[in-house]
């Protein structure tokens, strides 16, 4: 298998970002809803951004992740990896590792891929490598310019990248409200850099009275020309105490690309030890 089609395969990755189906999406014609009904006295929205949009991913992750890419004509490409990560929070400036180790296709049975990313303090990009077995050799992936596909899907290196939350400004424009009742805080996040990648992205926060109950599930991404570029679609799932994504689908509204990402097996917190996100282990793959 060649390079160029193994990072076709990789086309997705990493990430840690936003929102529900379009066939699920309970936000795509939302009602003006009252915020004041109640009485209650409405958060920030940089308070709603810090509050639901930092879930608790757990210590370490081990799952298995299906990804779909459909292009404008329909064709289709689906790949499984045994994905596993673990948070480093910040330890000798690494904010989280991860590896993928392919399990479907067939063909593309061997292949991995390693990421490691670093804290903003460092000003260094995030370092990856595949491993390519029918060369037998480990290649380095650099990233460039973090506007750039990420290895050819819907998400860009700068949306699995770290961003700090006083980046943007957050705006909480409105709260709306469904047709099945539930409630959800608009978010407009104006980005603070001269030359940033979007010019916004509005963001819909699902409004929980439980404190650890609010989630992102949808976001709209506009292009430096002001417009919508994509949108999407995030469908949680809690597994013990952590927040991990269960169906995410990406869709670009001007290529008519889609990406569909579904998390299964999910265990968390099993120890996974960093002798996993090394070389050697691209290798050898998932043998024990």
């Amino acid at each position: 298998m060649g390079l160029n089609r193994f990072c076709l395969i990789f086309t997705l990755l990493l990430f840690n970002s936003s929102v529900v189906f379009a066939a699920d999406n309970k936000t795509a014609n939302p009602v003006q809803a009252n915020p004041q009904a109640s009485g209650n006295v409405l958060p920030s929205g940089r308070d709603i951004v810090e509050q639901c949009d930092n879930k608790y991913p757990g210590e370490d992750q081990q799952s298995e992740l299906s990804i779909t890419l459909t292009d404008r004509s329909g064709n289709t490409r689906n790949t499984v990896y045994l994905r596993l990560w673990r948070d480093l929070k910040g330890e000798e400036n690494i904010v989280d590792k991860m590896v993928l180790f392919t399990l479907h296709p067939p063909d593309a049975k061997g292949a991995a891929f390693m990421r490691w990313a670093y804290t903003k303090s460092t000003d260094k990009n995030a370092e990856q490598w595949i491993y390519l077995p029918v060369l037998r050799k480990i290649r380095r992936v650099s990233v460039r310019d973090l506007s750039d596909s990420f290895l050819g899907s819907d998400l860009t290196y700068g949306d699995i990248s770290l961003r700090e939350i006083d980046e943007d400004r957050h705006e909480l424009k409105r709260v709306v409200r469904d047709k099945a009742g539930q409630l959800y805080y608009e978010v407009h996040s104006i980005p603070l850099e001269a030359k940033p990648q979007y010019s916004r992205k509005i963001a819909w926060f699902r409004k929980s009275n439980e404190a650890n109950g609010c989630v992102k599930v949808r976001v709209d991404y506009y292009d430096t020309k002001k417009s919508l570029l994509k949108q999407q679609f995030i469908k949680w799932q809690k597994v013990d105490k952590a927040w991990v994504w269960d169906k995410v689908k990406v869709k670009n509204a001007q290529t008519f690309h889609e990406s569909f990402f579904e998390v299964a097996k999910v265990k968390i917190n099993r120890g996974i030890n960093d002798e996993w996100f090394t070389e050697r282990r691209l290798r050898l793959g998932i043998k024990q």
